[in-house]
């Protein structure tokens, strides 16, 4: 028997799918406030969950600006830790560009925490520059590396 991979746009239902395991696959850590329902109604067509045989595996969660038309936002990434460093997250990244580029933007933007080098780095392999690093970026003490992608 085949396990697929299979990647599709999220629905409302995916989103307790994700809370159940958000905390966990971040070694504990509270997220689950970073992901509201919002993004699984509203945003549907720009968020995004991996499914391995069933189980899911990953998400992202972006838009679609409405303030800078040409631009598109990734909000929020995960991979089931086991599935680290197998192309998921690429992949992720390269539907969100494909529906990004239909929309016809131009530029992508996202951003991470300082101290996350392995973000920064896995960023910059997919061609996103550092824009900025910005003190405060999301109040105080949260500061936040600013990544730009031509499209």
């Amino acid at each position: 028997m085949t396990v697929t991979l299979t990647i599709r746009q999220a629905d409302p239902d995916d989103h307790g799918r994700v809370m159940a395991v958000v905390d966990e696959w971040w070694g504990g850590r509270r997220m689950q406030e970073m992901l509201p329902r919002l993004f699984f109604q509203h945003f549907r067509e720009t968020t995004f969950v991996v499914e391995y045989g069933g189980e899911l595996v990953g998400f992202l969660s972006g838009f679609l600006s409405q303030s800078a038309p040409e631009e598109a936002y990734i909000h929020f990434v995960g991979v089931h830790p086991e599935h680290r460093s197998s192309g998921i997250a690429r992949r992720l990244y390269q539907r969100f560009f494909e529906a990004a580029r239909a929309d016809g933007r131009r530029v992508v933007r996202c951003v991470t925490s300082p101290g996350n080098l392995g973000s920064i780095g896995f960023h910059r392999q997919l061609g996103f520059t550092i824009e900025s690093e910005s003190r405060n970026y999301d109040g105080p003490g949260e500061d936040r590396v600013v990544f730009c992608k031509a499209l």
